[in-house]
């Protein structure tokens, strides 16, 4: 079956999250408190250089970690 794409006026023209997200935010302080840039030397014989990019290890260690 051939899909249509029906078009649809945007909501938001200019819209940033950051700017919504208030600076006491427990992420916020979170990235200022911690500086993972580590895990990148750390992780790189884990990581493949084909294929599709994986996530980030920051990202996965901080999922993890929260």
């Amino acid at each position: 079956m051939q899909g249509k794409k029906v078009y649809q006026e945007q909501l938001f023209n200019s819209f940033w999250l950051s700017d919504r997200v208030p600076p006491t935010n427990f992420y916020r302080r979170l990235k200022e408190a911690l500086n993972l840039d580590f895990l990148y030397d750390l992780t790189r014989g884990f990581y493949g250089s084909s294929g599709q990019k994986s996530i980030d290890p920051v990202v996965f260690f901080k999922l993890c970690l929260v």
